[in-house]
């Protein structure tokens, strides 16, 4: 039971930052854009969230406390995303640039950024390279829940995680009703389905495209965040995303472009991630990495095979909308 409840708690950490980018890259693609520059913005928010702690302990020469430094580096890195996204969203809607290349180079763009500063931050660091405070850490380290975490069991199933981990479920919660029961949520699928007769409609499909793929890009940023500052333990590693942004794009797919179901794919891919460290199966380790991709390409099979109009991507997805062309 010990070693179900570890391998159930090592998921949920691992598929946090999954979630996260799942449920950015979800809000953008309801608005018909398909930014595969998730990667990137993972990036510009683990460099962003992290640095923005380290420079404030650095040149203030004190540790900053840990709610702080979570506040801190959550906004640093969801304004580091939305940049990201808002580049993107430049490029694509009003320079009308091909969205599959856009996005790519945001990925190129936001990994050497991400790279670069994390480099060069570091050389500042008294020790070599860039970390934050223990004080800092606390903040990001598992919160006990009075009563609940003592529950025997599911204490340790349901309430023995990290802030970050709660912020991803009520983001989840808080996006599915926006997409389902909100008018701007419907304003919203109307545009990824069909721009031009959202905007018969008197709704802007630019505005709405534009708001979700900054925002979409903000959230992908706290999930890179969250590498940095819980994944690495506050100390900056080059390449630490290493393609958590492509998993992202891939778990959107497999949770059918639903911010519930993403909570359980994030889940599943979770422990893709860390079953090498669980379930030895005497094979290399590259081949665990092909484990949340096979994944999805069954699930784009079964999806495919029973053609259901709730499981279908929205219609408008990838396509540039001009309106002179209405």
């Amino acid at each position: 039971m010990d070693v179900i409840i570890t391998f159930f708690n090592a998921a949920v950490l691992g598929g946090t930052p999954l979630l996260f980018g799942t449920l950015g890259e979800t809000l953008t693609e309801k608005s018909g854009n398909l930014n595969l520059g998730v990667e990137g913005m993972m990036f510009m928010g683990a460099v962003s969230g992290l640095a923005s702690v380290f420079l404030v302990e650095l040149f203030l020469g004190t540790q900053v406390a840990g709610l702080t430094a979570v506040l801190l580096a959550v906004l640093a890195a969801f304004i580091a995303g939305a940049f990201g996204a808002l580049i993107y969203s430049v490029l694509v809607v009003s320079f009308r640039t091909q969205q599959n290349v856009t996005g790519l180079a945001l990925t190129i763009f936001g990994v050497g950024f991400g790279n670069f500063f994390g480099e060069f931050f570091g050389r500042l660091s008294p020790v070599g390279f860039m970390t934050v405070s223990a004080s800092a850490r606390q903040g990001f380290a598992t919160i006990r829940i009075p009563f609940l975490s003592d529950i025997p069991v599911l204490g340790r199933l349901l309430f023995s995680y990290n802030i970050l981990v709660y912020l991803a479920l009520v983001l989840a919660i808080v996006m599915a009703i926006f997409l389902n029961r909100s008018r701007w949520g419907l304003n919203l699928r109307a545009v990824g389905e069909d721009p031009a007769a959202a905007e018969a409609g008197c709704i802007s499909a630019a505005r709405y495209k534009y708001l979700a793929t900054c925002i979409g890009g903000g959230i992908c940023g706290i999930g890179g965040m969250y590498v940095s500052m819980v994944t690495t333990q506050g100390v900056w590693v080059h390449d630490s995303i290493h393609g958590f942004g492509w998993i992202s794009v891939a778990l959107v797919i497999f949770s059918t472009w639903n911010p519930i179901r993403a909570v359980i794919g994030s889940l599943v891919f979770g422990g893709f991630i860390v079953m090498r460290f669980y379930v030895p199966l005497g094979i290399p380790m590259q081949v665990y990495d092909t484990f949340p991709y096979l994944a999805t390409i069954l699930v784009l099979i079964l999806v495919s095979l029973r053609q259901l109009k709730e499981h279908s991507p929205p219609a408008h997805l990838g396509l540039g909308y001009f309106r002179e062309e209405r």
